[in-house]
């Protein structure tokens, strides 16, 4: 089972092989929430499972990805109904009983990978105090936050992945195109920020995306395809395998 990535799909035995090798453990983070008009609550899910799989199908080291953490900090989609969230003691509860598990089968290096943007400082904070917690290197990272580089120059209307937008939707497309009403694209489309004018990106104040986004779009869905969902998932999984490669990164 040396090809084998998931850890469910692996015996005990196996993973304690893994663990022996210095495996990566990656860890997706998700929502299960509000996707606008034209696709299903369980995108971040979808998305980000397929992110970490496909990173880690590209690191050509030691490996196994976890299922998903498949909810998350959501309130701010709340509004719209179809959304689950977990307050932060519950949510960073979860994380850190999963990392501890790991560190006890031996595991030494994990990486948090998150798909929801309302998760990007929880998991944040989360893995710093892991790493110190259980002695372990325990990362951090919003996939499209690390890689952007990749991601704007596939889009024609956005800079960079948003919510429910011309990205996530064309990665949908790509991998479960049974989600997307694709009916209803023409109503996919909202402003292209969740801040105020005048509000820099350094200054933090969540609100409810329905006092944002009558649609609950943050972006514009209506130019999504598969063909660049495919190109996405290639650009982001490759570059994310390049990053956790590093050396350095795990010293």
């Amino acid at each position: 089972m040396a090809d084998e990535i998931e850890w469910m799909r692996l015996t005990a035995e196996e993973l304690r092989a893994r663990a022996a090798e210095d495996a990566l453990v990656i860890i997706p983070v998700a929502s299960l929430e509000q996707h606008g008009p034209h696709m299903a609550t369980g995108v971040d899910i979808i998305l980000g499972t397929a992110v970490a799989e496909e990173t880690a199908r590209r690191l050509g080291a030691p490996v196994v990805v976890t299922p998903c953490v498949w909810t998350g900090l959501a309130e701010h989609h709340m509004d719209f109904g179809g959304t689950v969230t977990l307050d932060y003691a519950s949510f960073a509860g979860v994380l850190r009983g999963i990392v501890k598990s790991a560190a006890r089968h031996g595991f030494k290096r994990m990486i948090l990978l998150n798909g929801h943007g309302g998760n990007a400082e929880a998991v944040a904070v989360a893995a710093g105090e892991f790493s110190i917690e259980f002695c372990i290197h325990v990362a951090a990272a919003t996939y499209w936050h690390a890689v952007p580089e990749v991601i704007a120059p596939i889009l024609e209307r956005q800079a960079g992945l948003m919510h429910a937008c011309e990205a996530e939707t064309s990665l949908m497309l790509h991998l479960r195109p049974e989600s997307v009403r694709t009916g209803r694209l023409a109503e996919a489309h909202g402003p292209h920020s969740t801040r105020v004018e005048g509000q820099p990106t350094g200054l933090a104040l969540r609100r409810s995306f329905k006092a944002i986004s009558a649609s609950g779009v943050i972006g514009d869905a209506r130019v999504a395809t598969a063909e660049k969902g495919a190109r996405l998932l290639n650009a982001i999984a490759t570059r994310m395998a390049e990053l956790l490669r590093n050396p350095a990164l795990w010293a």
